[in-house]
């Protein structure tokens, strides 16, 4: 079988740049407007990309005077999205620290039926003493422990969706019978993070499960994603590492039981497009320059754990930074950071001018040739099975991707041309509707 890429938007509001708000053309609101996206969705889907996602958190992130600050729950934003697109698929973040299997798994399972099948769930876990704090604690729990914790919370979501078998209904009007109650089955879970009972109060979804989605690349995340995962959204700067992460991941997988096949890689590409490469680049020039450096200064301090003071934006990031294992964070991020400003000797102001637009994804400045070019050399190279789209500016970085870049890797032969009629999220991804196991009655 041909093998042909996949391709998600990552929406968020005016744009993944941190500066793109202070654009002329820019809706500061743009965060809670609903027809904004809306428009998203429908040109994400005129593209035919796979699937959209929106990333979430259960606290207010950052300093509101910095960027567009605060988001529309994503579950239910995409139930919004849903009745406006018939096709791409509507991918949430949703944290396993500070959410309980039934109440999530139960609103996955309405997302799917409302669209038709085509539901995603970016399982997540969430450091930080903020998050902490909004729900009665003094921090997160230590980065194994969350991962442990992840793992019990999808089994548990698993099994609720399995709760009812595909045939439970009846629907026999002379008996009065409605459903089959024998061909419910409970989880009757008790385990060290969670107690669940009783079976899901609804039915059985289109897709049976959610897409599984994971977005963590420390060790402790790696290895969940192998057990767990059907898509990960990634981070890597250098073809070399990508290949490095894709072959590692796919062997996990492997050991772990499971068809590598039966998970996508997509790592973030944030693409700044111009007709010319020097358009590109004064585009990109443009949005470093309206960076407010201070406030990157301290998202920086708190990302690497060191006190602000430290961090000059003229010199270098201090030599004696603290070892990945004493960072409760997000460990694979805070490698590729350090990895990134000492690879390429950037200064602090260096350092966060390449952040700004993708928070240590790549991002790539060039014409839509250049763009389909560094796209097919990952996918083709051992890199990548797709890519998560990650525009710097909204609407005009989606549209001129869809416009610009998807024809040519469909002249490539390397993207569809068009959506397979009634197709579930899950099999755009390849991977068959989960069947449970039949109930003996």
């Amino acid at each position: 079988m041909t093998r042909t890429l996949h391709l998600n938007a990552f929406l968020m509001s005016t744009g993944h740049h941190e500066a793109s708000w202070r654009l002329p053309e820019s809706d500061p609101r743009a965060n809670t407007d609903i027809e904004h996206y809306k428009a998203l969705a429908r040109t994400a889907e005129r593209g035919t990309f796979d699937s959209l996602f929106l990333a979430d958190s259960p606290a207010l992130w950052g300093d509101v005077s910095h960027r567009p600050a605060g988001v529309i729950e994503p579950l239910t934003l995409l139930t919004v999205l849903a009745t406006v697109t018939e096709h791409v698929g509507l991918i949430a973040t949703a944290s396993t620290t500070y959410n309980d299997p039934y109440n999530l798994a139960r609103r996955f399972a309405s997302l799917d039926h409302v669209s038709g099948g085509r539901a995603g769930w970016n399982i997540v876990t969430t450091a930080g003493p903020a998050a902490a704090r909004n729900f009665g604690l003094e921090d997160a729990p230590a980065h194994a422990e969350r991962y442990e914790r992840a793992a019990e919370f999808t089994e548990v979501a698993l099994r609720l969706w399995d709760s009812w078998a595909e045939d439970v209904y009846v629907g026999d009007k002379e008996l009065g019978v409605w459903g089959d109650q024998r061909k419910i089955r409970p989880p009757q879970h008790t385990g060290r993070y969670y107690s669940v009972e009783g079976a899901l109060n609804i039915p059985r979804s289109p897709q049976g499960h959610p897409l599984l989605v994971q977005a963590g690349s420390s060790e402790d995340g790696k290895d969940f994603a192998a057990r767990h995962a059907e898509a990960v959204f990634t981070a890597q700067q250098t073809l070399a590492e990508g290949r490095a992460f894709y072959a590692d991941l796919k062997a996990r997988t492997f050991a772990a039981g499971r068809d590598p096949e039966h998970i996508k890689i997509l790592p973030g590409l944030v693409p700044v497009i111009g007709s010319t490469e020097a358009e590109a680049r004064a585009r990109d020039a443009e949005l470093a320059e309206l960076i407010t450096y201070e406030h990157g200064r301290r998202h920086l301090s708190a990302l690497l754990q060191v006190p602000v003071e430290q961090l000059g934006l003229d010199a270098r990031l201090p030599a004696d930074l603290p070892p990945v294992e004493l960072i409760n964070g997000a460990q694979s991020r805070y490698e590729l950071i350090v990895e990134l400003a000492r690879r390429d000797r950037l200064t602090v102001r260096e350092l966060i001018g390449r952040l700004g637009g993708g928070r240590g994804h790549r991002t790539f400045a060039g014409t839509p040739e250049q763009i389909a070019d560094e796209i097919e050399s990952w996918f083709t190279g051992g890199a990548a099975d797709g890519f998560n789209i990650m525009p710097p500016v909204l609407p005009s970085g989606l549209e001129l991707f869809v416009d610009e870049v998807v024809p040519i890797l469909r002249g490539r032969g390397l993207f569809r041309t068009e959506y397979v009629p009634d197709q579930t999220l899950r099999a755009r991804y390849g991977l068959e509707a989960p069947h449970r196991t039949p109930v003996s009655v």
